[in-house]
């Protein structure tokens, strides 16, 4: 079975695919991220179907995405000769779209031998909701292959002839250089199918594709260090876009584990309320005004229903996500059970998103957006819940799922709410709004931090009130300007937090655990950003970042954790979080570089940071 990070992701803003580094499609849920698979063989080879196109007599296999693209491209080497296995969902401008009747889904492969002769086989295997059935894979003549699944068609149409089997479809090829073999899948529901011709239009589909992505990435206006992972970085959050709406799904995947073998596997098919600020952070940080503006209607008007109390996580649509079920016929990838659907994190109650959500409002506001009267309202009355609730216990921002208690990471998160909320209206970004109420609150909430999640014993803050461990969000008391970076407390903390959840060469466990998970992608990128933003530490944050590269897979994709001891990826994949905080830890870099004051300064009301860097 192909490793997490043996998996590339081809995409088209609705929906994604995952392939392996040997050719086999071995995810694809449509039409949205969060449809039903009819490709499973992630979460398990033998029942939950896979559509391969590659070689059993390869010597090697390499790819890489087209350049400045979402396009993949693997190249078999053969005894023989060589191919290459280009892998997309085609893209279209919306001009392109006015012009000429396009499929609403569409995942096109095309095979070309580019020397030599190579024998390839492909093997076209779906499978109904996730595994669970067969279906029937019938010829339709010069229409192809049709598969009904429910309410959708799917239409296989190739330019070499595929035997039907029943439940699939296969053929062997024989190639040689420049022979070319074109493979067309789209789906419909409601809709007249749309069956794009093959040949030229398939190629011309490829070539728009590409130039498609490359002017949207030529739009990245970032010209800091490590241009290459930020841009990659800025590609798969595109991917993971859902572009109707604007939302931002966590990861295109279901229950890839965090512990091999172990039960901590979930749904990460929707949108996270806690990636907010940094993903307004990271769109902004490139130059996609547009990008960002859609994430904060979406944002906005996703929480609409439940106002002033906030979700977790949402739909695409900005819908309740579904309640979590599990999937019995799946034996998970690698045997890790259970397979799991929707994500009962939904109704926790966490503290954390609220501060997420403002740091969002206070990064865009930044960059010159103001919001009308019902958004103002909105975002006033997110603060009011806070200044009645901070002082309750929550889930957390990791949600166990157990007893509520007083996570610090959470009262700093409140303490960000009502702090920014407070500079919005004295930079006239809110009209109005209680000041007094506010003020007083996010007082209370700093004099609590400062007592109750200070361990004198420890000389060190701590995860819990009151408490004795750490987790990595102790990390962001400075990002959030709540701690002057190179304070003693702060540097204390960081030597805390490295002691005692550092995994070796720049990566971090979130919080102690046994057995262990893998260290977290992102807690890596917050001790980068920590370190940036202290004077001293600066070249040993360009030197955690510059390690933490060397976890990317081939092509440049970040899963959410990493095993310390292999350097294998754990978790759903990609992530977007991670991926996310890449972009974030190389803005706080280049700010910190060019002397640039840290964005809290800019955003808050009650940052109380060093001369030195208040000047800079």
């Amino acid at each position: 079975m192909a490793k997490i990070g043996d998996y590339a992701l081809i995409g088209d803003c609705r929906s994604a695919a995952l392939i392996s580094s040997s050719g086999s499609l071995d995810w694809l849920c449509w039409p949205r991220f969060d449809s039903p698979a009819i490709f499973a063989a992630l979460l398990d080879p033998d029942i939950g179907g896979h559509w391969f196109i590659g070689s059993n007599q390869s010597l090697r296999t390499e790819r890489a995405y087209v350049q400045d693209s979402n396009v993949l491209e693997t190249r078999f080497i053969c005894h023989g000769g060589r191919a290459t296995l280009t892998d997309l969902m085609p893209v279209y401008s919306e001009q392109f779209k006015k012009r000429n009747l396009v499929p609403d889904h569409h995942l096109i492969r095309e095979l070309r031998c580019t020397d030599g002769q190579v024998e390839m086989r492909v093997e076209f295997h779906p499978r109904r909701y996730y595994g669970s059935a067969p279906v029937k894979v019938r010829a339709v003549g010069s229409l192809g292959l049709r598969v009904d699944v429910d309410r959708g068609t799917y239409w296989l149409r190739s330019s070499v002839p595929l035997v039907s089997h029943g439940d699939r479809a296969t053929t062997s090829l024989a190639l040689k250089q420049g022979d070319v073999a074109q493979f067309s899948l789209t789906y419909s529901e409601e809709a007249p199918a749309v069956l794009p011709l093959l040949d030229g239009s398939i190629r011309r589909a490829i070539d728009d594709s590409v130039n498609w992505w490359q002017r949207w990435i030529g739009r990245c206006s970032y010209d800091g260090p490590y241009q290459d992972a930020v841009r990659r970085s800025a590609l798969a959050l595109k991917l993971l876009t859902y572009a109707p709406s604007g939302a931002i799904v966590a990861s295109p995947t279901t229950s890839l584990p965090e512990i091999i073998g172990d039960t901590l596997n979930w749904d990460y098919r929707y949108c996270w309320l806690r990636d907010a600020s940094l993903t307004i952070r990271a769109l902004l940080g490139c130059g996609y005004a547009e990008e960002s503006k859609s994430f904060m209607t979406w944002l906005l008007h996703a929480t609409s229903m439940t106002q002033p109390e906030l979700r977790v996580l949402y739909t695409v649509f900005g819908e309740i996500a579904p309640r979590e079920r599990e999937l019995g016929n799946l034996n998970g990838y690698c045997g890790s059970r259970p397979v799991r659907i929707g994500n009962a994190a939904h109704d926790q109650f966490q503290l954390d998103i609220y501060g997420e959500v403002i740091g969002a409002a206070a990064e865009f506001a930044q960059h010159g957006n103001r919001f009308d009267r019902s958004m103002q309202k909105a975002l006033t009355g997110f603060g009011k819940y806070v200044a009645r609730n901070w002082n309750q216990p929550d889930a957390g921002i990791w949600e166990p799922r157990g007893t509520r208690v007083h996570h610090t990471h959470s009262r700093l998160m409140c303490w960000t709410t009502l702090d920014r909320l407070l500079a919005l209206n004295e930079k006239g970004v809110i009209e109005e709004m209680p000041r007094d109420w506010f003020r007083r609150e996010r007082d209370r909430i700093r004099v609590q931090i400062e007592s109750r999640a200070w361990n004198e014993k420890l000389q060190s803050y701590v995860s819990v009130l009151d408490g004795d461990q750490m987790d990595a969000t102790l990390l962001r008391l400075a990002w959030y300007g709540f701690e002057c970076p190179d304070s003693t407390r702060m540097r204390n903390t960081y030597r805390r937090v490295s002691e005692q959840l550092g995994a070796g060469n720049s990566l971090f466990y979130r919080y102690k655990r046994q057995p262990p998970e893998g260290a977290f992608g992102l807690c890596g990128f917050w001790a980068v950003e920590h370190l940036a933003l202290c004077e001293e530490t600066l070249q040993q944050a360009r030197d955690a970042f510059q390690q933490i590269l060397t976890y990317r897979n081939d092509i440049g994709l970040y899963a959410e954790e990493t095993d310390p001891r292999e350097a294998d990826a754990l978790g759903n994949f990609p992530q977007a979080f991670t991926h996310v905080g890449l972009i974030s830890a190389a803005l706080t870099l280049v700010e910190r570089e060019r002397r640039k004051a840290h964005p809290a300064m800019h955003m808050s009301a009650d940052v109380k940071f060093s001369s030195g860097e208040a000047n800079a």
